[in-house]
């Protein structure tokens, strides 16, 4: 195990990214395509990502459209809407499914500013395992004779630099998301 800042810098987005899939997820009081990007729709055998049949689009600003690519999947993608834990009550029309976003109330809104900060810690996590790999590598470079001391201190560094910078990221991304849901 080497140190590369490139690799751990991708690791600590790759984290970052996830959370922000995660958050796109998490349903706020408006309609927004990302709601449905996390539901898999069980066809032709196998679990498919909801924009491999169908597009979703936000023609209101409470209400997402699925247009179904295949008529026969309408009622695979409609069970798949229902049954995702979004609290989401799909209308199919033809190839069309209309899914109505219900108004959240204060518990709700509590429990979901939760989850989003049970997203947040997890990617935390990710990001501070991926600041331990790097640290790690480090020592090893450094008792294997492949880097002095010093250049061990400046990697560790920048090591940090790339740690904390990904820290702030979820911690605005967990701020924005809170407001979002707590907004009426």
């Amino acid at each position: 195990m080497s140190y590369s800042k490139d690799d751990l810098k991708r690791r600590m987005d790759g984290a970052v990214d996830s959370l922000k899939s995660d958050m796109a997820g998490l349903r706020t009081g408006r309609a927004s395509a990302g709601m449905l990007e996390p539901v898999m729709v069980d066809m032709y055998g196998s679990k498919m990502p909801m924009n491999q049949v169908g597009n979703v689009s936000v023609p209101e600003p409470r209400l997402l459209t699925v247009s179904v690519w295949d008529a026969s999947a309408v009622s695979a993608v409609e069970k798949a809407i229902r049954e995702s834990g979004l609290g989401l009550n799909p209308q199919p029309e033809g190839s069309l499914i209309r899914v109505p976003i219900p108004e959240l109330n204060e518990e709700r809104r509590k429990e979901l500013t939760k989850v989003a900060g049970q997203y947040a810690e997890s990617a935390r996590v990710a990001v501070r395992n991926v600041r331990r790999d790097g640290m790690d590598a480090l020592k090893k470079s450094e008792k294997d004779k492949e880097i002095s001391e010093d250049e061990r201190k400046q990697h560790e560094g920048d090591v940090q630099k790339l740690t904390d910078d990904a820290i702030k990221q979820i911690d605005t991304m967990l701020s924005d998301k809170e407001k979002d849901i707590m907004t009426v």
